[in-house]
């Protein structure tokens, strides 16, 4: 009887954790991509050629990037329970003074702001999630964290072309900053650093967990290993590379996605609202499947990206190329189906790679070679746009090349990390 008791399913406090963390993600997606959608009537407002809206694009990444590797620091050395709900308070203000202002200038200032906000959350956020699940359900438990990165600009699509059409771009930005306090103080007061500590928990939990009396993590996998040692292996800076490639695909996609629909599809505001969200639903789908698939290959996960990968090239080609607008969303959906299972089986590396006591530290370094591609995706494509004279060709061919050479980065991984413990091989 009590063997089927155990086989069930049971709500246990990580999947609480990972819940109020899916929660966090999902605001910092929809604070930082409702800019897209707003960039047309920013740039109306502010009088903004191509090149400059990819510049305030692009301003939230300089933040965001920059900030990465001192926020996984930060959460390794003071926990991850201060620095998220620290992170969430501050990005949630300066994203309601993105409503407020009327100057170009300080428009930049304020995104840079808030990216160094939203900088401190991921590797914080990882490292909450490998202190809390045992090594056996991380790459799942990150994929469900990380299909806020479909979920999240597909409502944020809809959500803001809505506030827009109804009161303005400037309400969108303001309205969104009361939730993202809530979330930080539901951090602030329920999460524990030591799952130990954490007063709802049991027994069998912490013994799944594998903690130890007076340790700031679960010992499931962790190692020796500091992060000064760890930065000298190949495999970390593979991973940074990869992750660079992906997301200069992933940020352009994501970002210019609102504008190629309303200039060169010639959709309306609300049209390209709810059509625009389609292709990040069925990436939702792609994530969550790619998680699932991931742990089933487990040591094989490079050769779940690569072909994945490949494939959302070549609808990302389909896109710009097919003269029928409703093809075009039918390609969009398709690239980011396979774009984002890929995206799972490499976050899936990740985890099953870094140890828990450099997590934050580690991840966040990955996380960096990304956002850096977010600063400079969107800009580089704002003037390629602008150089074609308002054509978005060039700017996909951008993309693909980018999203084809992750995969053949991918390639040079020779093995993942065979054990909890050991460290990983490049």
């Amino acid at each position: 009887m009590s063997g089927q008791v155990n086989q069930g399913f049971r709500w246990k406090v990580r999947h609480s954790i990972l819940s109020i963390i899916w929660l966090g993600w999902l605001f910092s997606f929809l604070d930082r991509m409702v800019i897209s959608v707003s960039l047309p009537f920013i740039a109306q407002d502010l009088n903004l050629d191509a090149t400059m809206q990819g510049a305030i694009l692009s301003a939230f990444f300089a933040g965001y990037a920059l900030f990465q590797i001192p926020g996984g620091m930060l959460a390794d050395k003071f926990g991850f329970r201060k620095v998220m709900a620290f992170a969430i308070a501050w990005w949630s203000i300066f994203a309601s003074l993105t409503g407020m202002i009327v100057s170009y200038p300080i428009m930049l200032i304020c995104r840079c702001l808030f990216g160094i906000g939203e900088g401190c959350f991921p590797g914080a956020s990882w490292k909450a999630i490998s202190t809390y699940f045992p090594s056996k359900e991380r790459a799942t438990a990150t994929a469900i964290q990380s299909s806020v990165n479909t979920l999240g600009p597909a409502v944020a699509t809809l959500v803001a072309a809505g506030i827009i059409a109804q009161y303005g771009w400037r309400t969108v930005f303001v309205a969104l900053g009361l939730p993202g306090l809530l979330i930080a103080a539901a951090i602030w007061y329920y999460f524990k650093d030591n799952p130990a500590d954490h007063p709802s928990m049991t027994k069998e939990e912490l013994a799944e967990l594998e903690v130890q009396p007076g340790s700031n993590t679960a010992n499931t996998g962790s190692s020796g290993i500091t992060f000064k040692e760890f930065i000298k292996k190949p495999i970390l800076w593979q991973m940074v590379l990869i992750w660079f490639l992906f997301d200069i695909t992933f940020w352009g996609f994501v970002s210019w996605l609102p504008s190629y629909l309303m200039k060169v599809r010639e959709f309306s505001l609300l049209k390209t609202g709810i059509v625009g969200s389609i292709p990040f639903f069925v990436g939702t789908v792609g994530t969550l499947l790619g998680g699932y698939l991931s742990d089933r290959i487990k040591g094989q996960r490079k050769w779940m990206f690569i072909p994945n990968a490949l494939i959302a090239g070549v609808f990302l080609y389909l896109t710009y190329t097919v003269p029928s607008a409703d093809m075009a969303i039918v390609y969009q959906s398709v690239s980011s189906f396979f774009m984002f299972m890929a995206m799972a089986a490499f976050w899936g590396l990740v985890m099953d790679t870094i140890p828990s006591n450099i997590m934050g530290s580690a991840s966040g370094t990955v996380n960096f070679g990304g956002q850096a591609a977010g600063f400079i995706s969107p800009f580089v494509m704002g003037y390629l746009i602008d150089v074609s004279k308002g054509s978005f060709d060039t700017a996909f061919v951008f993309l693909i090349i980018a999203i084809v050479a992750s995969a053949g980065v991918t390639l040079t991984v020779n093995q993942e990390r065979k054990d909890n413990g050991a460290a990983l091989k490049a």
